[in-house]
């Protein structure tokens, strides 16, 4: 029979895990490499083909801006346009003054309120009458021309003739239309049938535009329009309409920080501008005359030149992107005209801003993705490193909630249920070790629990002869307030009482030893060691005392028994350490020591004092506190004289 050849020991035992590494290693990898396959090409993708789409993007965000631009200056030409179209219907317009005259103020009241960028609508006449309406509140530059009352936001100037002299008056309103004030200006000279306007109007005999100029009373870029009134004799209605900045019209920067607007007439003069600081050139050059040369605008505006260009150029159709180069950089700029019912035909409204600051948050976008993807990559590894982890992460806590017992901190457990049962198991054990070390805790003096568990009970186990400073205290009379209270009351005044003694001896550095009925046994400098234990148990009684008699006047006003604490003090040597039997041990201090100091808070009922101190105290500590001497006792049980001392303050 043929046997099959078993295998060496050495075979059986060899483990391929020598050569392995650790979990969170695999982890890592596999995270790292399926994040790798998945993002990378994800947003290299995002990236070419963002540069494609963010021209785009940005073309169609200009259209965008362009048509609303256009239209919201539309409106800022059509509202004077319809305000004196209105006004060449009312019949009471066409009358000369003084005639309808209540009528006249408050339709062109009515329209000023309407309107806000109506600078002012008027009326003339044939026979040189005139009334006008000013908004005072949208040009301020007139309170300052006219010597406006305050609270005025609009006025109305009536020129009417008495005995064919012309008489004008000014009637000041405020923002509801009420009158205010009115006065006569004698040197007011005007006449409207000198005026442009007038002229223009009834030569063309149709609705015509004047300017655009600087109205001299308000220092605006100012256009005029005006119509004849249909039916009457050389009766004209005009209306000054302000050409404002392109940037008070529509956020041109919504597009770039670097986009402007422009408003160009029909001789290809630069009228109006989004950069305040260039609209002030441009006004300056109108008021004089001038056209603003490019010289004198490319410092804030260098595309200045290739937009004027652009404006000239007719074969550029309406509302089309077009793009130019300006010292090596690309822009991108867009057209519309600005034609208002036959009016302004060839006014030009232009925006344009740099490619670059169109495509450049897309760019910026991009190039945060593959930060991004750098930043996934690395989060992958980490996140790697978390999930191997996590199994033992409430192993961990376990740990650091075994080493807060050992230091005795009883902090609420951290340990959330973890989903292994052998690590539930282990925290519910710990648990339990926790519940019974801080029970543990509370009937022996806390510093010595932490010294049994961390030392072990070996390390203070034998008693040693050390300095020591002690203190006893008791209730007077107690006895007779056990008798006229319930069990229940006692027991609630004296958890109050205990709580309050032991927080202020925990905090001078002392230790309670032992509760005795309704007194307390403390001691300084042990079981740890205090070079100042003296000052500090003295610190404590005074401290104890206030606390005491604080929490009396309470009860007094509350109507519960009032707790008179007196209390002993005596330092020296003392036998300290764990004494009794083997199944039951006490950590406390034997000696005259211990003796001496319960015999001082005993003689506090025959001198009437609250505070008895030994002589030793007082020569340990006689510079820090004050002391009264009581005399000289025989203390019971000691041979020899002890002389009483009055722990005052």
């Amino acid at each position: 029979m043929e046997h099959r050849a078993q295998p060496s020991p050495a075979t059986e035992t060899t483990t391929p895990s020598d050569w392995g590494f650790p979990l969170r290693l695999h982890l890592s990898v596999i995270i790292v490499g399926l994040l790798a396959c998945t993002a990378l090409p994800l947003v290299w993708m995002a990236y070419t083909q963002g540069k494609v789409t963010a021209l785009s993007a940005g073309e169609a965000q200009m259209r965008q801006l362009g048509l609303r631009t256009i239209e919201d200056y539309r409106n800022v030409f059509s509202g004077g346009y319809a305000a004196i179209e209105m006004t060449s219907a009312v019949p009471q317009m066409l009358t000369p003054p003084p005639q309808d005259l209540l009528a006249k103020h408050n339709l062109l009241l009515r329209l000023l309120k309407s309107s806000f960028r109506i600078d002012g609508i008027y009326a003339g006449y044939a026979d040189g009458t005139y009334v006008q309406a000013i908004s005072i509140g949208t040009n301020p530059a007139w309170r300052d021309t006219m010597n406006t009352p305050s609270g005025a936001a609009f006025a109305v100037r009536t020129i009417t003739k008495v005995i064919g002299i012309p008489v004008t008056t000014w009637t000041f309103f405020d923002k509801d239309a009420r009158p205010l004030a009115r006065r006569a200006d004698r040197d007011d000279v005007f006449d409207p049938r000198f005026r442009p306007w007038y002229k223009a109007a009834l030569s063309e005999g149709r609705t015509t535009s004047v300017g655009p100029y600087i109205s001299a009373a308000t220092n605006y870029l100012t256009l005029t329009f005006a119509t004849p009134a249909v039916g009457q004799d050389r009766v004209v209605i005009g209306a000054d309409v302000m050409l404002v900045s392109l940037g008070e019209v529509v956020d041109i920067g919504t597009v770039s920080k670097q986009a402007h607007g422009y408003v160009f007439d029909n001789t290809g003069r630069l009228i109006v501008h989004s950069d305040p600081a260039v609209m002030t050139k441009l006004r300056d050059r109108i008021r004089r005359g001038m056209v603003l040369s490019a010289a004198d605008a490319v410092d804030a505006d260098p595309a200045i030149p290739a937009v004027t260009t652009l404006a000239q150029d007719s074969r550029v159709p309406d509302g089309e992107v077009v793009r130019f180069g300006v010292n090596g950089r690309e822009y991108l700029a867009q057209s519309f005209h600005a034609e208002i019912a036959g009016l302004l035909k060839d006014y030009t409204v232009i925006i344009a801003a740099p490619l670059d600051e169109l495509i450049g948050p897309v760019e910026r976008t991009l190039r945060r993705n593959l930060a991004a993807a750098a930043a996934f990559l690395a989060a992958g590894a980490i996140a790697a490193i978390i999930i191997s982890r996590l199994i033992s992460r409430s192993l961990y806590a376990l740990a650091d909630e075994a080493r807060q017992l050992g230091n005795l901190e009883f902090k609420q457990s951290r340990v959330s249920r973890s989903w292994i049962s052998e690590v539930n198991a282990l925290a519910k054990a710990l648990g339990s070790a926790r519940d019974a070390i801080r029970t543990f805790s509370l009937y022996v003096p806390r510093e010595l629990v932490r010294r049994i568990v961390i030392a072990g009970q070996s390390a203070i186990g034998s008693a040693s002869r050390q300095e020591i400073t002690v203190l006893f205290t008791d209730i007077r009379e107690f006895t007779t307030i056990s008798e006229r209270h319930s069990p229940e009351e006692v027991v609630a005044l004296l958890s109050t009482y205990f709580e309050t003694l032991n927080t202020i001896v925990e905090r001078h550095g002392g230790t309670i030893v032992q509760y005795i009925g309704d007194s307390i046994f403390a001691m300084w400098n042990a079981p740890v060691h205090d070079e100042r234990h003296v000052e500090n148990a003295c610190r404590c009684a005074l401290s104890v005392k206030a606390a005491v008699d604080a929490m009396n006047a309470a009860n007094n006003a509350a109507g519960r028994p009032v707790l008179i604490t007196r209390f002993g003090l005596h330092t020296g040597a003392a036998v300290v350490g764990s004494v009794g039997a083997e199944t039951r041990r006490q950590y406390t201090a034997i000696g005259d020591t211990v003796n001496i100091a319960s015999r001082l808070e005993g003689l506090n009922r025959d001198y009437g004092t609250s505070i008895l101190v030994s002589s030793a105290i007082r020569d340990a500590v006689e510079e820090s506190f004050n002391f009264r001497s009581v005399g000289t006792v025989s203390v019971r049980g000691r041979t020899g004289q002890t002389e009483l001392y009055e722990l005052r303050g």
